[in-house]
């Protein structure tokens, strides 16, 4: 096999692409498919003969302040009615659902995720809890977590939010150098992150995780390397090193940002490789595509044992096979289908006061999507793809993947195809080649979160 240098590597395979939180991707469904489609799946699932577990996702996109480098549906608020107002439309969502699932179905997997989720008030908190808990039987004992802004918390609402039962907590953090804070208008000291963490610590939440995101503007290999280093004084049970999307076509506010003031794709690299270094030197365990996890987590022994899960809320070890998202731009993932809420917040809130549910487009899958879907997750998981299980057709068209296994970035073997230690940082690559929607010269923007 020919040798083939890491520059020569980046250079090639540098162009966006997809996450595969699902497959296919978001861009190819259908506006086609509507709230009708999604009935019918929903009313398939409370047809089913076994009452399967559900994952729930709550998408609050309420933010304190703008951050210029976000790609997540958000609205910057102060205002109390404003969250009330939404809240009522999310109820509304919650009781068209769970009319149609007839009946309560128990959760193992619940995220609120946003936007900023500890925007809203203890008494909203306190009221969407029960609502959900009006509708399903929460398992408490599963994953049940929450993101945060830590800029706007206090021990008094951290106690809170552990009250409610949310076991884990997930800390936004990005960077603690602060010309990069200020250069993504994101002011954040170290020394309130500190205690932030240390608030969660002291309220007894059973995981923790921090989310960093690299090739920021203004970031050096040396500046990510002090965020590391501070990170893992912290401890933090997960984490997630997201890489930088610059789609400021598609997200206005990042028309802020300078061009000029980002890292090339080489120093992208090396700041995501030096902390993998860091990380994997010290206890931590590298988690599918961008997550780590402690080598005493549960993630990371799911991982060793090849049982992870991915969907939009992440790498999980619970499978659940339906996950049922509420609120604005919320993804739905049941048994063969996708369905997307409006992301536009009046759009939202106006289809559901007519009472329809706000889905503006979806997919069904075919069972060539499946297959596909099934290779992709166990790629982005386990960096593996058992071949025994596919049929002829689909081990045909892994000839297309003989230019990376020239590269050295897979092997290809009679019983299984398996991504090699250089290969992983270039596994949504390895995936895209697998796209039968994603043509060759189609690029995808990416955004730093799944959601």
């Amino acid at each position: 096999m020919a040798l083939v240098s890491l520059e020569t590597l980046l250079q090639k395979y540098s162009r966006p692409g997809p996450r595969y939180t699902s497959y296919p991707t978001v861009p190819v469904w259908r506006e086609t498919f509507g709230a009708a489609d999604y009935r019918g799946a929903l009313s398939e699932l409370a047809a089913a003969p076994d009452a399967a577990d559900l994952c729930l996702y709550v998408h609050l996109p309420f933010c304190a302040m703008a951050c210029l480098y976000c790609g997540c549906n958000n609205a910057v608020t102060s205002k109390a009615k404003v969250v009330d107002a939404y809240l009522d439309r999310v109820a509304r969502e919650i009781a068209l659902v769970s009319d149609l699932l007839g009946g309560r179905r128990r959760v193992i997997q619940m995220h609120w995720g946003g936007g900023t989720p500890n925007v809203l008030t203890p008494p909203q908190m306190e009221r969407l809890a029960r609502l959900i808990e009006g509708a399903f039987d929460l398992d408490w004992t599963g994953e049940m977590s929450i993101e945060i802004d830590p800029r706007i918390a206090s021990l008094a609402q951290l106690k809170r939010i552990r009250s409610l039962g949310f076991r884990r907590i997930s800390l936004g953090v990005q960077d603690f150098a602060p010309q990069v804070q200020e250069a993504i208008g994101r002011r954040q000291p170290e020394a309130l992150t500190r205690s932030v963490f240390a608030a969660c610590r002291e309220v007894g939440f059973d995981s923790i995780n921090l989310d960093l995101v690299y090739g920021l503007p203004l970031q050096t290999r040396a500046t990510f390397e002090h965020t590391v280093s501070v990170v893992l004084a912290l401890r933090p049970d997960r984490l997630a090193i997201f890489n930088y999307a610059h789609v400021p076509k598609l997200r206005p506010k990042q028309r802020h940002i300078r061009t000029e003031d980002l890292p090339d794709v080489t120093t992208r690299f090396a700041m995501f490789d030096d902390a993998r270094q860091r990380l994997t030197s010290n206890a931590y365990v590298w988690i599918g595509m961008d997550h780590f996890a402690r080598e005493e987590d549960e993630l990371a022994v799911a991982a060793h044992e090849k049982r992870l899960h991915r969907n939009f809320m992440g790498y999980t070890l619970r499978p659940a096979s339906n996950l049922i998202a509420f609120g604005m731009s919320g993804i739905s993932e049941l048994s063969g289908y996708y369905a997307q809420n409006d992301a536009r917040l009046g759009r939202y809130q106006t289809t559901l006061d007519q009472g329809e549910l706000p889905i503006v487009r979806g997919h069904r899958l075919t069972p060539d999507d499946q297959r596909r879907r099934a290779a992709i997750s166990s790629l982005m998981c386990n960096m593996e793809l058992p071949l025994a299980a596919v049929d002829d057709d689909f081990r045909a068209g892994l000839a297309a993947l003989q230019p990376m296994q020239a590269d050295g970035l897979i092997r290809i073997e009679p019983d299984r195809l398996t991504v090699t230690a250089l290969g992983r940082p270039f596994v949504r690559n390895i995936c895209m080649a697998l796209d039968a929607y994603l043509k060759a010269d189609q690029a995808q923007p990416v955004f730093s979160k799944t959601l």
